[in-house]
């Protein structure tokens, strides 16, 4: 399928979804892809069960966040749903929660489209969200939608009915362990935006992105940072700025051997040599490292990682801009990137394209 016809369909995708109005004071937290299993070696959540449990419960229930669970939170190509809901009541207490304050949202995902054919799920769900920030449009969807298996199809209706009215034998074919694929859905996904003038917050790919930059690209930035301070800089400093430049090198080194063969700079899609800040994404509940979020709050967006007795990488914790430990226990929140929702669409219009007969210039 070419870009012009995923992009018709993800504008009908947009203009479908509901649509809420965002604040000074609106909270937010969008979470992804937790693939919910049965509570086994095989649930890929298990191991981080404690850092998903402890930042809900301790920190954005109480922080009066709206929490938004951005798809793929049941694993239902694995598991079945009954199973995953015995694995995990405690969760699904605090899910409720939230619901029960009117505080939660359910977008669909690959692995958990099977709930279309359910009638027993508790939750309201929906394919994708709409934001309102003064007039401009933050857009949440789980991203599966950019794929090329979901793109052969009208999302909202013929693969529907091809493969929900028929025995629940969905083909839930995997992005995040095949890189060039995960390029492939960003890139689409980045290209919509940009010409919509949106933000889109996606799921699906499990790579947190920030203004459409990936760990790669702020690692990047952060070394030319410091190495524009080096002149100026102090004895001392320089001894600081020389550790933290060898440990951003260490882990640029570690993605590149896992990453290799891909463009991994700004060029990756193919958009110009400025990257414009329209997507963002969650990244995942399962990393080996902790969960990964999107925040929303006091008028900022922010991207944030969880950490548990294992404890961040050391880039994390020179990048972090806040760092919070939750008392009493090994659980930390680690800022990684924060800017005002104000700056993100001020440089969408500064930075965007010119729209040409429903091109990009």
């Amino acid at each position: 399928m070419r870009f012009g016809e995923f992009f018709e369909s993800f504008k009908h995708l947009l203009e479908e979804s509901p649509r809420e109005t965002l604040g000074p004071d609106s909270r937010l937290v969008f979470m992804s892809d937790l693939h919910l299993g049965d509570g086994g070696a095989k649930d890929d959540l298990a191991p981080n069960r404690g850092i998903v449990h402890n930042a809900l419960a301790k920190w954005y229930l109480k922080q009066g966040h709206t929490l938004v669970l951005n798809g793929d939170i049941e694993d239902l190509s694995k598991f079945r749903y009954r199973e995953i809901r015995d694995a995990w009541r405690g969760l699904y207490g605090l899910f409720d929660e939230f619901a029960d304050g009117g505080r939660l949202r359910r977008i669909l995902g690959n692995h958990d489209l099977a709930l279309l054919a359910r009638d027993d799920y508790p939750y309201e769900f929906f394919h994708g969200l709409s934001f309102d920030w003064k007039g401009r449009t933050l857009f949440a969807f789980h991203g599966h939608q950019a794929s090329r298996f979901f793109m052969e199809f009208d999302y909202l209706s013929e693969f529907i009915v091809r493969y929900l009215a028929k025995p629940l034998s969905i083909r839930n074919t995997s992005v995040s362990g095949d890189s060039r694929r995960r390029y492939r859905t960003e890139r689409r996904i980045y290209r919509a935006s940009r010409r919509l003038g949106i933000v889109s917050i996606a799921g699906h790919t499990h790579r947190p992105l920030f203004e459409s930059l990936s760990k790669y690209d702020s690692l990047r930035w952060s070394i030319e940072e410091l190495l524009r301070a080096w002149p100026g800089a102090g004895e001392e400093e320089k001894a600081k700025i020389e550790e933290s430049v060898a440990v951003y090198k260490s882990e640029i080194g570690r993605l590149r051997k896992r990453e290799k063969d891909l463009r991994l700079s700004e060029s990756l899609y193919g958009e110009g040599s400025l990257l414009v800040p329209t997507l963002f994404n969650s990244g995942c509940a399962t990393g080996r490292h902790g969960m990964t979020a999107i925040e929303i709050g006091d008028g900022a967006i922010s991207l944030v990682q969880w950490t548990g007795a294992k404890g961040p990488r050391d880039y994390v914790n020179r990048e972090s801009v806040e760092h919070v430990v939750i008392p009493g226990t090994p659980f930390a929140r680690h800022v990684l990137r924060k800017t005002s929702l104000d700056e993100v669409f001020a440089r969408i219009d500064l930075l965007g394209p010119v729209v040409k007969h429903g091109a990009l210039a």
